[in-house]
């Protein structure tokens, strides 16, 4: 029984390490990839709208709505939301697919970003939301990987998926938030 339960723990670290592992190579993929690329200084699309900054802002809010519902029907699947029933069976199909979408529309926001702008140290926000759009996709992978890993931690899947939310809510911070708070920039 103890060599069961010993291998039972190594294969739970081990999984873990591997969920822990991906991600950490998306990320510092990406971030070196941004360091090292010769930012174009362009947009390479905008998507309809009238320039680099709108699209960034306007999709990243439109991903920060779709992870705050992604949020929602976590907590209302495991629940934790004390005022509502037990979720419905279709909302774990808005969960998956409010990420899927989620996932998709931040894609425009990060090729943009990294073809665009690179990796800058320009200053403290621009740091910040540079580490956090690297880690976001890191974390991603991870929880990705993580929902078809068996032998994971139960905690696991939660931590990542609330890493992944909390790194949207700094993206969002740092550019869609500081986007919209300045004067004479057109909205659209």
């Amino acid at each position: 029984m103890a060599t069961s339960i010993g291998e039972s723990v190594a294969s739970r670290k081990a999984a873990l390490v591997s969920v822990l592992m991906l991600g950490a190579v998306v990320a510092l993929s990406l971030g070196l990839y941004a360091r090292l690329h010769t930012p174009s200084g362009r947009a390479p699309f905008t998507l309809g709208f009238s320039g680099l900054l709108q699209m960034k802002a306007w999709l990243t809010t439109v991903v920060l709505v779709l992870v705050v519902a992604q949020l929602l029907t976590a907590l209302w699947m495991w629940g934790r939301l004390p005022r509502l029933s037990a979720a419905p069976p279709w909302a774990a199909h808005v969960h998956r697919w409010t990420g899927a979408v989620a996932f998709a529309v931040s894609l425009p926001v990060a090729f943009s970003c990294i073809w665009s702008l690179g990796f800058s140290t320009a200053n403290f926000r621009v740091v910040v939301h540079g580490v956090a759009g690297c880690l976001f996709y890191g974390a991603y992978a991870s929880k990705m990987l993580g929902l078809r890993m068996p032998g994971l931690p139960g905690w696991a899947i939660p931590v990542l998926g609330g890493t992944v939310f909390g790194l949207v809510v700094v993206l969002w911070l740092t550019a869609g938030l500081w986007f919209f708070t300045r004067s004479g920039i057109p909205l659209f």
